[in-house]
Order: structure tokens, then C-alpha cells, then sequence
């Protein structure tokens, strides 16, 4: 929801502070006092296209500030939206101190506000957004299907494009063909494994030194092992120091540490003679390891940079020959598992489409007892819901669903966007805002004008419809309707002055007294006793 808006050089506003409630909010103020502008500094935060002609004449630019905390965010400070609007067009925007678009805006923001004005293109005007609607009314109910009908168009959707990449290489032309042949031989012929040239890499350096290994490995042994080597010495020591050990309890530390030693030198002393008898200077096997290796690298330089690509190549060629020779027993096979899927898909789609028309009239029926709420006549809301040709399903939906909207009984009803004016739009859209209830995923909602063409008893109907919507959303409108501003939680007056002869709006919060004179203002024009008598039973 909108926590705080701040506005400084939009349109007549120098500056102003704009703080709703979490109910309901209403902004009051005479004809062309600026409420447009206060609106339009809103519409700037969640997404709409900048136009230069808000800035203040005369000021270098406009800047519009907001704090919103957003359903199911854990953030505890919100998020600060940031929109600077500079007199030549250019729009800056930031979110959290960090630069963002306005397509970023729309979709992290933006989306969490509707606004419900006569001249807005929001969520009714779009069909495509309809179904949205709808499914977010039915519930669970639908949305499991819905889950299950997506699961079932993402399998067919697998298969069908397995049978056409099997297609696609059943159709190989015969050079390709004969490519993946060559590849194949060329490679098979090595049989080449990566474990093989691992094993290579590591054993080919001692195949090329192992004379140098023998000799040098023997010089160790030699060095340890004959009469006064390192072991003889390391005796020597143990028994000098032996003789003198009761003399000096510390060298009886320094004769332990020797006898250790001794014993090590002596397992390195086996396992240098066991090195060295096992280096085989084998010529034989060094040309064999050298010719292998360099096989290796002919095929990397041809196919690699590295064996796993050759590998790779060698997997893919194999496919190519196969599909040619195994092509109708994989065909048949791919298109045996598209048919399973695509019945599948169809049972999920129609159990879908059944659930949809089984909760259609519910749906119908609440809209229009909110259209009797606000006094519209007989007229109705209808939900088109249609199973669409399989051929034109999709992973969202195999549905078409679109609002139509009867004025009267005795017309007939039309889609909603091409017959309903600007007040009725407004009315339509408060009445299936009040039946989604807790199920519509925009928090703040915006009305402007929705009381337009309303007067006596619809006034007392729109105020309690807009009261009982704002006990699941926040709610802003702007309104001309004494009866509407007396059920706002938090009440704004919008007023246009002049300073040293420059027009100039400001936004006040009024409360108590002030509060009374404005509703008084609302009902008559002037602040007589009998209005203000009237506004204060109006709040009362």
C-alpha cells in the first residue's frame, strides 16, 4: 500500500505531503482546484509515461516522491520510489536509491495499484486481463486445475518438439549424412574414453624418463643403504647418545627422536629399491603411448579444443545416423507419446473449462447484486467463457474469457470496453473489486470520478460499498459526494490559491472542526448553521 507520497513542482502543487490511511482515503476540493495533479503525481510512481507539461511554469523540474510496503515483502522500511521530472521531458527513476526504468517501476510497483478513473486503461479495458480476474475469484478450486492443465501442456509441449527435432533429422541431407558417417568412423576407429587419456597424460612422462628414473632413484637408495649411508650414521648417533642418556635426561628425548627417524628412513629405503626395480625402460611401450597420445590430439585438433568435445561430436553423429536408420520406429514412437500427452492435455483442459462454467453464475449473480447495491438499473455483468479450438491453446489457457456488459435488460450485452462510459467503468470495476475481496492482488486502489452522474440514495449506496471495500484494500477516491467523504478514514481537501498573483494548490489533511466545515461545504456551498448541522450528522 501507498505509506507516504511527496510532491514538489507538479503542475500547480509547489509542495505538498500526501500521507493515506490503510481504509479509506478521500480527497475533496472544489473544480479545478488541482486534484488532477495529485493524481498524476501518483500515476508518475507506478509506471505512467512522463510528460513534461507537469512541471511547474517556470521551475526546472518536478519530483515525486513515495513510500509503499508491499503485500508479503518482509521489508520493514518499504521501498522509496523516486521520479524526477526534468522541463525538457527527461525522466530519471529510482527505487531504493538504485536507477531503474519504467518498465521496472510498472511491474515491481505499479502492479500493486489499480487506477479506477474514467480515463484510465486498467484491467478492464484489456481482456486479456479478465480471466485473471475471474480465476482469482474462483479459487483453489480453479487454480489447482489450472496448475495441472499447465503441467500437462508443458509434457505435450516436450513431446511434440522431440518428434520434430527426430523430423528435422530424418531429413538430413545426404552430405550431412555421410559427414556423420565419416565422423564416426574417424573417431570409432580409436574408440577413444577420457579415462584413456588421463591415464596417458599421467604415465607417458614416465615412460620418457624412466632411465633417468632407475639411475637417480638408485643414487638414493645407494645414499641410505651401504656402509656409512645415512642409516648407518643415524645408528651411530643413537648409540653415542645412548651411552651418555643416564647423564642428562634430555638426551633421552634427542635418542628417542633418532630411533624414529631411523625407522622412517628405513621404509623410504624399501620403497625407493621397490621404485627402482619396478621403472621399466620399455622403448616399445613409450612409441605405443606416444602414438596413442598423439591420435588423441589429432582428434581434439579436429573436433575438440578438449576430449569432451570430441566426445560430444562423436554422441551427435551417432544420433544423426541413427535417426536416419532407426527414423519410422522413433517417429512412431515420438508421435504415440505426443498423442498420449495431447489427450491429457485436452481432459485437463475441459476439466478446467467445466470447473470455470460451473462457478460462472455465482460470479455473474454477485456482480450484479453489487450493480442493485449502486442503484445501476437492471443492469447485468455477463462472463463469456469459451473452450477454445485446440489449435489455439497456449500455456496459459485453453479458455477465452471477456466480460460483457448489459446496461439494461432489454439490450443486448456487449464487451465491456466498447459500451461502457467512464462512470459506468468506474462502478463496474468497484463492484467486482468488492466481490474479489482479499482475492484481488492489488493492495491501493484509486478512484477517480467513480461518484460522476451519482446523486440522493446511489450517493449512501456508493459510500458503503467503498466502506466495505476498504476493509480489504487501501482505499483513495476522489470524490464531489458529501455522503463518500463522510465514510473516509483519513480526509484530504485539495485548494487552489493565489500568491503574489500566481495560482498555487495545496493539499490539507482536515480533522475534527475543519473537517465538519468542509463535508458542510460539500452539501451547500457555504458553512451555514443548517450545513454544518447536516455534516455533523453526516459524520456522526
Amino acid at each position: 500500500m501507498l505509506d507516504e507520497l511527496h510532491v514538489s513542482n507538479v503542475a500547480l502543487i509547489a509542495e505538498a505531503t500526501f500521507v493515506p490511511g490503510p481504509g479509506l482515503t478521500v480527497v475533496t476540493g472544489e473544480t479545478g482546484a488541482g486534484k488532477t495533479a495529485l493524481l498524476g503525481s501518483l500515476k508518475l510512481l507506478v509506471g505512467d509515461r512522463a510528460d513534461a507539461s507537469l512541471v511547474t511554469e517556470g521551475a526546472s523540474g518536478a519530483v515525486v516522491e513515495g513510500r509503499f510496503f508491499l503485500q508479503g515483502d518482509d521489508s520493514e522500511d518499504g521501498h522509496v520510489v523516486c521520479r524526477r521530472l526534468s522541463a525538457d521531458g527527461k525522466s530519471r527513476i529510482s527505487i531504493d536509491g538504485s536507477m531503474s526504468t519504467v518498465s521496472q517501476l510498472a511491474q515491481s510497483i505499479g502492479c500493486s495499484v489499480d487506477l479506477c478513473g474514467q480515463h484510465e486503461h486498467q484491467t478492464l479495458y484489456k481482456a486479456a486481463h479478465h480471466g485473471k480476474l475471474f480465476d482469482a475469484w474462483a479459487g483453489t478450486s480453479v487454480a489447482l486445475l489450472h496448475e495441472e492443465y499447465e503441467c500437462c501442456w508443458n509434457r505435450y509441449s516436450s513431446a511434440r518438439s522431440k518428434l520434430e527435432s527426430l523430423i528435422a533429422l530424418t531429413r538430413s541431407s545426404a552430405e550431412e549424412l555421410e559427414r556423420a558417417q565419416f565422423i564416426c568412423s574417424r573417431i570409432g576407429e580409436l574408440r577413444p574414453s577420457p579415462d584413456e587419456y588421463q591415464e596417458l597424460l599421467s604415465s607417458l612422462p614416465r615412460l620418457e624418463h624412466a632411465e633417468e628414473l632407475a639411475m637417480q632413484s638408485g643414487y638414493a637408495y645407494q645414499a641410505l643403504s651401504e656402509d656409512g649411508g645415512a642409516l648407518d650414521s643415524l645408528r651411530a648417533s643413537i648409540s653415542a647418545l645412548e651411552g651418555i642418556a643416564g647423564l642428562d635426561d634430555c638426551l633421552g628425548e634427542y635418542v628417542q627422536l633418532l630411533i624414529d627417524a631411523s625407522c622412517t628412513v628405513e621404509d623410504v629405503m624399501r620403497d625407493v629399491r621397490s621404485y627402482r626395480d619396478s621403472v621399466d625402460n620399455d622403448p616399445e611401450a613409450l612409441m605405443s603411448a606416444q602414438s596413442r597420445l598423439s591420435d588423441y590430439q589429432g582428434l581434439m585438433r579436429t573436433y575438440g579444443p578438449g576430449i569432451e568435445e570430441v566426445m560430444g561430436v562423436w554422441k551427435s553423429a551417432q544420433a544423426t545416423i541413427d535417426s536416419v536408420e532407426n527414423s519410422d520406429s522413433l517417429i512412431a514412437e515420438a508421435e504415440k507419446l505426443v498423442e498420449q500427452e495431447k489427450a491429457a492435455l485436452m481432459t485437463a483442459g475441459k476439466k478446467l473449462h467445466e470447473q470455470r462454467m460451473a462457478l460462472v453464475g455465482r460470479f455473474e449473480s454477485l456482480v450484479s447484486d453489487e450493480f442493485s447495491r449502486l442503484e445501476m438499473g437492471s443492469a447485468s455483468l455477463l462472463c463469456s467463457i469459451a473452450l477454445l479450438p485446440f489449435e489455439k491453446w497456449s500455456k496459459s489457457d485453453c479458455c477465452s474469457i471477456e466480460f460483457l456488459y448489459r446496461p439494461a435488460s432489454s439490450l443486448s450485452p456487449r464487451p465491456l470496453v466498447k459500451i461502457a462510459s467512464g462512470g459506468e467503468m468506474s462502478r463496474v470495476m468497484l463492484s467486482l473489486k468488492v466481490v474479489l475481496g482479499s482475492a484481488d492482488s492489488r493492495e491501493t486502489l484509486v478512484f477517480d470520478e467513480v461518484d460522476a452522474g451519482i446523486g440522493g440514495s446511489v450517493a449512501n449506496s456508493l459510500a458503503a460499498v467503498l466502506k466495505g471495500l476498504a476493509q480489504t484494500h487501501q482505499v483513495i477516491v476522489v470524490t464531489h459526494l458529501p455522503q463518500v467523504a463522510a465514510r473516509g478514514q483519513v480526509h484530504y481537501v485539495v485548494e487552489k490559491s493565489e500568491v503574489d498573483g500566481v495560482a498555487r494548490t495545496s493539499l490539507r489533511r482536515v480533522e475534527g472542526d475543519d473537517r465538519v466545515k468542509e463535508i458542510a461545504r460539500m452539501l451547500s456551498g457555504d458553512h451555514s448553521d443548517a450545513a454544518l448541522a447536516h455534516a455533523a450528522q453526516l459524520l456522526g
